[in-house]
């Protein structure tokens, strides 16, 4: 269990009993250009895994798997709105009606001139309803204002490991063959597992959510990053703005770019995973950074007799149950390892 930044949860309850009770939209933040060879297609699913529906897509256009994209995951044990590419070239449009998945359906199609690609999209919109809610409402309240003006632990979690996508890294990096889409899990849980350990250790050290002489700091809604030499009131400023975050590591080749007592904490974390650090820059991963700190935007709440009902955005890459983590002791009948990647 990732240590907690705002101390012991004040409630309890179940989420995912049911697909409705873990609602995600999935925002583009552009609108399809109306022309090229691509489709732009909105999906409904109930129930069903991304890769599936991307299989089905393909197939009622008379595509090739690899002429469908998407700019993320989304769980399978939910009810999400995504938005898939198909290309199409000049062929007619598909008759989307046509489209025979339990679960799934076409909402809109528009032309555009590019394949979706992953990340592409500004944000996930979320509305998660827990059941059985025990709590008392003003401590509970008092919670969700914090975590909407400090944010939270950015991890990964376990939804991001599966049953076994760990041990399938494990299995990896010694030899074994794997087949090429549960490598991509499984390199993913390695580095994942490593961020999440130094994430740990500052969250235990309470500067997760600040920088130090040394980090590397991140523009917030970016890729962008600059290794902080010293610390002054400007920086302060704009990380209690929370338009810069402090980073960790996701392991590859490469030095981290960090300095100081930063980089010898770094790669200290990465010492005790070594198997997962090695593994990682053998398969040729490059090294890269991910933001300590998430920030749920226009985080709002309804609070019943037996249910609260959560809603907020979160960036791409970002999990809800990472959220929730800090808010409740929740059991999750949706399962971690049968979902996808969460909202990536």
């Amino acid at each position: 269990m990732n240590a907690r930044a705002h101390g012991a949860v004040l409630a309890r309850g179940t989420i995912r009993e049911a697909p409705e009770d873990f609602r995600v939209e999935e925002r583009l933040g552009f609108e399809p250009d109306g022309a090229g060879e691509h489709l732009l297609v909105l999906v409904e699913k109930r129930g069903a895994n991304t890769h599936w529906v991307a299989r089905a897509l393909a197939e009622l256009a008379c595509a090739k798997r690899v002429d469908v994209g998407y700019a993320g995951s989304k769980d399978r044990h939910a009810v999400a709105r995504q938005w898939f590419s198909v290309r199409v070239g000049g062929r007619p449009d598909p008759d989307w009606d046509r489209l025979e998945v339990p679960g799934v359906r076409v909402l809109a199609a528009a032309r555009h001139g590019r394949k979706l690609r992953h990340g592409a999209h500004a944000a996930n919109a979320f509305e998660l309803r827990v059941r059985r809610f025990e709590g008392e409402r003003a401590a509970f309240e008092d919670r969700l204002r914090a975590v909407a003006t400090q944010g939270v632990p950015n991890y990964f979690g376990p939804q991001r490991y599966g049953h076994d996508n760990l041990s399938r890294a494990r299995d990896l990096f010694a030899g074994a063959r794997v087949p090429r889409v549960q490598r991509g899990y499984a390199l993913s849980a390695a580095r994942s597992r490593i961020f999440d350990a130094l994430l740990a250790a500052r969250v235990g050290a309470r500067n997760w959510n600040c920088l130090l002489p040394g980090d590397v700091a991140n523009l917030a809604g970016s890729a962008s990053w600059f290794v902080v030499d010293a610390i002054d009131g400007t920086l302060e400023g704009r990380v209690r703005a929370h338009d810069l975050h402090p980073t960790g590591p996701l392991w590859g080749r490469g030095d981290p770019p960090a300095r100081g007592a930063v980089l010898d904490l770094e790669r200290a974390v990465a010492a005790e995973h070594a198997d997962l650090a090695r593994g990682l820059e053998a398969a040729g991963l490059e090294h890269a950074r991910r933001p300590l700190r998430l920030t749920p935007a226009r985080l709002r709440w309804e609070i019943g007799r037996d249910d609260a009902v959560l809603a907020f955005e979160l960036p791409p890459g970002a999990y809800a149950t990472t959220v929730l983590h800090e808010l409740i002791d929740f059991e999750d009948r949706g399962g971690s390892g049968a979902a996808d990647h969460e909202a990536c």
